[in-house]
């Protein structure tokens, strides 16, 4: 076997968690039962993936195979890498169909040998793949956001009661206009939010980040600032295990004014996470 095939499979096996080890080597189908069977557990790790390497060596086993197990082990543990989001375009006039996955599935593997970025374009027959300004740890949130899914169920942040739905636990009484009138305003600010967001559950991601390249206006003459040539530059970012919830629930507990801006409330639409604002 391949040095580098070898050393490919002990690094794998050695990111593995020992109570996730069975479940990856099954669900790789590489070894059989009888040699799963065979294998001590109760060894330290180094000795175990050294065990398990000469396994693989019976078996005739490829970079294929090991590249294999370290996409089963990366799917079982997706939340922990951040991952980017690529959009493929086609010459003016083409038909885009990627009906018949099958059919790419075997163009694609016969030429996974080339660079991934050039196998994506030819199997898909796309002319180009640009990389698009989304970001998440999240795969099923980010293909709802490019795919316009939204309405189905996202992991959510733990919490016993939603934000909009706290209240301060406060008992006062009230003129009985102002109840009136905060009535009102409650509920133009849940018909809004509900525009804005829907009543499902939003596509998880962590944050959003702003760069900001602005020159400095300002009404009075003269200063520093007012002579500079060079833009501003700020960077604004807004994290959150689960943004856009938290997003959802600003105006509805009082934190924010409905609606809330644009930029905020666009990421979904607009399949952005990175924006860059610069002046026009």
């Amino acid at each position: 076997m391949d040095e580098t095939v070898a050393e490919f499979i002990k690094r794998t096996i050695l990111k593995i968690p020992m109570i996730e080890m069975m479940t990856v080597l099954k669900a790789w189908d590489f070894l059989s039962e009888n040699q799963l069977q065979t294998i001590n557990f109760r060894k330290r790790k180094e000795s175990l993936a050294q065990d398990l390497v000469l396994l693989c060596e019976e078996n005739g086993v490829s970079l294929n195979d090991a590249a294999l197990l370290d996409i089963i082990y990366t799917q079982f543990h997706r939340h922990q890498r951040v991952w980017d989001v690529f959009q493929m375009a086609k010459e003016p006039g083409d038909d885009i169909d990627l009906s018949d996955m099958e059919q790419f599935k075997s163009s694609f593997k016969k030429i996974l040998q080339r660079a991934l970025k050039n196998a994506l374009t030819i199997a898909s027959k796309h002319h180009q793949i640009v990389k698009m300004d989304l970001r998440s740890r999240y795969l099923d949130s980010l293909k709802a956001i490019v795919f316009k899914q939204y309405n189905q169920n996202f992991e959510t942040h733990n919490s016993a009661t939603p934000l909009q739905e706290r209240t301060l636990g406060l008992d006062i009484k009230m003129d009985s206009r102002i109840t009136h009138e905060n009535r009102i305003e409650k509920d133009r600010v849940q018909r809004v939010t509900q525009e804005i967001f829907g009543d499902y559950s939003q596509p998880r991601l962590e944050f959003a980040q702003y760069k900001l390249e602005t020159k400095f206006k300002s009404d009075l003459n003269g200063g520093i600032l007012a002579e500079r040539e060079e833009p501003l530059r700020c960077l604004v970012k807004f994290s959150s295990p689960h943004l856009l919830e938290a997003l959802k629930s600003l105006a509805p507990a009082g934190i924010a004014d409905a609606p809330l801006s644009p930029l905020l409330t666009c990421i979904p639409s607009k399949g952005m996470n990175y924006f860059k604002i610069k002046d026009k």
